[in-house]
């Protein structure tokens, strides 16, 4: 599945065929089991100086970036894509996960990743802004177990890249409301903090295998403000 691009139904968009699995697991995940975690440790380039230099990227880490309205971190999500390495010759890859973007970016994904040749290394999971609100909340699960399989099965270090967050949780606003659950803070299910917890609680190293996955979720702030649930419970 490296080099290929996909919609958040696993359907490919690169014009390629259908993949044929070996086997079948279930996106829904786990988070990892506190006792089989190791220690973060050694740590990913991302070609960008203030994350390298201020703040380290360390192999099973999980780093937020928060945005504002009008901030470009699409572009930044797609340098550090681009750039990302690890120096001691272990196997890396990237996955790349957009939920919630419009047609616009999500072109800017497809393009930017084929004309630097980082598709190379890359898998993409696009969900745009017309395609089904389901999808949206499957996007992550799929990378994250994507992104695991490559890990902790064949041994490869993986930079899992989610954005945009917030495109996320108000998928999964509007799924409640459709399921008539009793809301929380500001129209939010009062689930929000666990739900995203079982996304971000699956980066890490384990004992028992070699790889790493370390996440980088991107999320903008409404109004740019960082008291607004999302942010919050990130």
């Amino acid at each position: 599945m490296l080099g290929r691009i996909f919609n958040g139904a696993g359907k490919p968009l690169d014009g390629g065929g259908e993949t044929v699995p070996e086997k079948q697991i279930s996106i829904a995940g786990e988070a990892i089991n506190p006792y089989s975690r190791e220690f973060p440790s050694d740590f990913i380039q991302t070609g960008v100086s203030t994350i390298d230099v201020m703040n380290t990227l360390v192999r099973g880490q999980k780093l937020p970036i928060f945005s504002g309205s009008g901030f470009p971190h699409s572009e930044l999500a797609v340098q550090i894509a681009r750039n990302a390495k690890v120096k001691d010759g272990s196997d890396f890859a990237v996955v790349f996960g957009a939920m919630g973007v419009t047609f616009e970016e999500a072109m800017f994904f497809q393009e930017e990743f084929e004309r630097t040749g980082a598709i190379e290394k890359a898998t993409l999971f696009i969900n745009t802004a017309a395609d089904p609100v389901i999808e949206r909340i499957a996007v992550p699960r799929m990378a994250l177990s994507y992104a695991e399989y490559l890990a902790f099965e064949k041994d490869m270090h993986v930079l899992v890249i989610l954005t945009d967050m917030t495109n996320y949780a108000e998928a999964l606003r509007e799924v409640s409301a459709a399921r008539k659950e009793v809301p929380g803070r500001r129209g939010y299910p009062g689930y929000l903090y666990t739900d995203l917890s079982t996304l971000y609680e699956r980066a890490g190293r384990i004992k028992s295998a070699k790889g790493s996955v370390t996440q980088i979720p991107i999320l903008s702030m409404p109004e740019d403000d960082i008291t607004h649930p999302v942010p919050d419970l990130t």
